[in-house]
C-alpha cells in the first residue's frame, strides 16, 4: 500500500540521521538490484544520465529526474555518481575523493610523544604526625598555673607551659638538697670512700629528677639555692600551635595524662583520596598542584610522600599523603583542596610512548575502535581495527596495541564511517560480529 506524501513527510523527522547516512554513501551494486513488483524505477540505460536520483530510505529507487519515491513518498535526492561507495571488504570502506570531502573525513597520524596525564583529586589538610607533641604530666601533682590556657597559641620550644605542684617532687628535691650538702661534707672529710658514695647518690637523684621532667639549668638552680621549690615549670620541649588542651587549673593530674598537644604547622600533609584507575599515574615524589576555595587563583605546591598499599573497602579508594610547606600558616587542618597531579607515561622500552587523538577512537565500554586509513589504495579506503588504549593524557590516548607508528587513523567522520559499515551489516562499533542487512522494504517497523 502507498503512503501519502503527508503522512511520509511526517515520518521524515523520525528517521533524518539514516537518511543523511544512507545519502551520503551510496551502495555501489545497487543498480545491479532486481526491480520490486510494481517498481517505476529506471532500466540500465537510462540511468547512465547525467544525474541520479534516488530514495533515501529504499537506495534500490534511482531516477534520472526529480521525483517521489513509488514506496514510501518521500522526495528523492539528487546523488551524483562519484560520491559512491565501494563494498571494499569485511571491515572496509572505500569512498571518492568528494564522498571523502563530503563526509568531511580528517586523518591524523600515529606518532610517539611525550604527553602528560592530568589526574584530579580531592582531599583535605591534616597535621603532619611527626612533627606533633604531647606534653603530659610525668609525675603525680596538681596544676597550679597555666601559662597557655587556650588552644591555638603559638609557642616557642622552651617556654614554660604549667606550673606543677607534686609532692614526689618536692619530696626529690629535699633529698636533692641533702645529697648536694652531703658532698660537701664528704670532701670536707678527705675520704674517698665516702665521697664516691656521696656522689652516686647525688646523682641518682639528679637522674630521678631528669625523668620526671626537671632540666638540668632546674636541677642546677635548686642546688645553688639550697631549699626546694614548691612548683616545678613543665616547659615546651618544641615549638607550634597548641591545637588541644586538656589542662584546667586546680586539678591534680596522674602520670601520662596529657596536658597539652602542640603541633608545628610549618608544614603540613594534604590526604587525598585516589581511585584504583588513578594508581598507574602516581608515584612518590611526584609535585602536586594544591588549589583551596578560601584562596582563589593561587596555587600550593607539594610533593607526593607516600601511598597507602591498602584500598578502602567502603569508598574503593586509595589515601595519598602529600608533604606541603607552610611556612605562613595559611593551610590549616581540615581544610578542604583540589589536587592535580601530572605524570608523563612512558611506554616499554621507548622514550616516548604510542598515542592517538582523543577523538579518534570509537569507544563502547569494553572495546576500542579506531578506523586507519589504508595505504596504497587507488580511492579512499578505512579499515576498521580493535585497539587496546592506555591512559588519557589531555587530547590524547595512549596506545598499549593495535596500531603502529606512522599510520593515519580517523579523527572526524569516524561515526559516519562506522554508520556506513553498520548499514551494510560489516562489524562496527556497536556489532562487532557483524549483521544481516535490513529489508528492502522495511522502514520504521512497518512493510510497504
Amino acid at each position: 500500500m502507498t503512503v501519502s506524501r503527508a503522512r511520509a513527510k511526517f515520518i521524515v523527522p523520525i528517521f533524518l540521521v539514516v537518511a543523511v547516512v544512507t545519502t551520503i554513501i551510496v551502495v555501489a551494486n545497487v543498480g545491479n538490484t532486481p526491480p520490486a513488483p510494481g517498481d517505476t524505477s529506471v532500466s540500465a540505460d537510462e540511468a547512465a544520465t547525467d544525474e541520479t536520483w534516488i530514495c533515501p530510505m529504499h537506495p534500490h529507487i534511482r531516477q534520472p529526474e526529480p521525483g517521489d519515491c513509488p514506496i514510501c513518498g518521500m522526495d528523492l535526492v539528487l546523488v551524483e555518481e562519484e560520491v559512491q561507495e565501494v563494498d571494499a571488504g569485511e571491515r572496509r570502506l572505500t569512498v571518492s575523493e568528494a564522498g571523502k570531502a563530503l563526509m568531511e573525513i580528517s586523518t591524523s597520524p600515529v606518532e610517539r610523544k611525550h604527553v602528560e596525564v592530568e589526574v584530579s583529586l580531592v582531599g583535605k589538610v591534616a597535621y603532619d604526625e611527626g612533627r606533633v607533641s604531647k606534653i603530659t604530666a610525668w609525675v603525680r601533682g596538681r596544676l597550679d598555673r597555666l601559662h597557655v590556657d587556650y588552644t591555638g597559641q603559638v609557642v616557642k620550644r622552651g617556654d614554660p607551659m604549667v606550673d606543677l605542684y607534686g609532692p614526689e617532687l618536692l619530696a626529690a628535691q629535699e633529698e636533692l638538697v641533702q645529697s648536694t650538702a652531703a658532698v660537701e661534707r664528704a670532701r670536707e672529710g678527705g675520704r674517698e670512700s665516702a665521697q664516691a658514695s656521696a656522689a652516686a647518690t647525688l646523682e641518682a637523684v639528679r637522674e630521678r629528677l631528669r625523668l620526671w621532667g626537671i632540666s638540668d639549668d632546674q636541677i642546677r638552680e635548686i642546688e645553688e639555692r639550697g631549699t626546694p621549690e614548691s612548683h616545678v615549670t613543665i616547659h615546651a620541649p618544641t615549638g607550634g600551635t597548641v591545637v588541644e588542651m586538656n589542662a584546667v587549673e586546680g586539678t591534680y593530674v596522674s602520670t601520662g595524662t596529657v596536658i597539652y598537644t602542640i603541633a608545628d604547622l610549618s608544614q603540613v600533609w594534604v590526604e587525598l583520596e585516589a581511585y584504583e584507575t588513578d594508581l598507574a599515574s602516581i608515584r612518590a615524589g611526584q609535585t602536586v598542584d594544591i588549589r583551596i576555595e578560601a584562596y582563589p587563583g593561587e596555587t600550593f605546591h607539594g610533593k607526593v610522600a607516600f601511598i597507602e598499599p591498602i584500598v578502602d573497602p567502603k569508598t574503593r579508594t586509595i589515601d595519598v599523603r602529600v608533604e606541603a610547606a607552610n611556612p605562613r600558616g595559611r593551610l590549616m587542618p581540615d581544610m578542604f583542596v583540589r589536587a592535580v597531579v601530572r605524570a608523563m607515561p612512558h611506554a616499554h622500552g621507548a622514550d616516548a610512548p604510542l598515542v592517538i587523538p582523543a577523538t579518534a577512537p570509537l569507544i563502547t565500554g569494553k572495546r576500542a575502535v579506531v578506523y586507519v586509513e589504508v595505504e596504497g589504495t587507488d580511492r579512499p579506503t578505512f579499515e576498521g581495527r580493535e585497539v587496546v588504549l592506555g591512559a588519557r593524557a589531555g587530547d590524547y590516548y595512549v596506545v598499549r596495541s593495535g596500531l603502529a607508528e606512522g599510520e593515519r587513523v580517523v579523527t572526524e567522520g569516524n561515526f559516519k564511517i562506522d554508520s556506513a559499515l553498520q548499514i551494510r551489516a560489516k562489524p562496527s562499533m556497536m556489532s562487532p560480529e557483524g549483521g544481516e542487512k535490513p529489508p528492502a522494504g522495511e522502514h520504521g517497523g512497518h512493510s510497504h
